[in-house]
């Protein structure tokens, strides 16, 4: 398996690009808010895309889909279109992908596991989480949340946004050192980091 990491432009978008080796056939996830990019990855690696995977329906995610659209290629944007569910799997040659619904940025958000990796669009990022509307949504990602954590510690996590302290990480990293993993035992100081969140990075140096 390949898993390529794509600058895609925006705000600090990510792209990614995950290939069986084998019938050189692949799946895009969130190719915007630049597909120029992303399509360049593609030609580079000679490769196939036989599905176009939205994590959520923000237009910085999905708004590049049409770009893609050759006739060929079927496109999954998740919660959405109502055609996937928490635990559905696609496959793809060797590869399974495994959906995982984490609402609470969007009701939409899905993380989506394959092998040891998981990509998580803006659900979870490398030290931060992502940006929520109410306090209802808070506790929806604190579920979501919960749920990804107990996953096994060495899944790599790969982001929507290169808004983290790095590129990507491991659920282990993300349980030793993420505030606001650390608070999942607590929803209302889980809630609170989340209110007071530009103070906290303040006071800590948190970029």
């Amino acid at each position: 398996m390949i898993i390529k990491q794509i600058d895609s432009g925006g705000d600090r978008n990510f792209a990614y690009l995950i290939v069986d080796e084998e019938i050189r056939e692949g799946i895009l996830v969130d190719p915007s808010p630049d597909p120029g990019r992303v399509m360049e990855t593609v030609k580079k690696e000679k490769v196939k895309i036989k599905y176009i995977v939205n994590t959520h329906s923000h237009h910085d995610h999905s708004g590049g889909n049409d770009y893609f659209d050759d006739g060929t290629i079927a496109f999954i944007n998740c919660g959405q279109d109502g055609g996937v569910k928490d635990g559905d799997v696609l496959g793809l040659g060797g590869l399974d992908f495994e959906f995982l619904h984490t609402p609470g940025h969007t009701p939409d958000s899905f993380c989506i596991r394959v092998k040891d990796d998981l990509i998580t669009g803006d659900t979870l990022f490398v030290g931060k989480v992502g940006g929520t509307y109410s306090e209802a949504d808070s506790m929806e990602e604190f579920e979501s949340l919960k749920k990804i954590m107990a996953l096994p510690d060495n899944i790599r996590v790969w982001p929507g946004h290169d808004c983290g302290v790095k590129s990507h990480s491991t659920i282990g990293f993300e349980l030793a050192n993420n505030p606001f993993i650390k608070r999942l035992d607590d929803f209302d100081d889980f809630l609170w980091l989340k209110q007071n969140w530009a103070s906290y990075k303040k006071k800590y140096g948190i970029k």
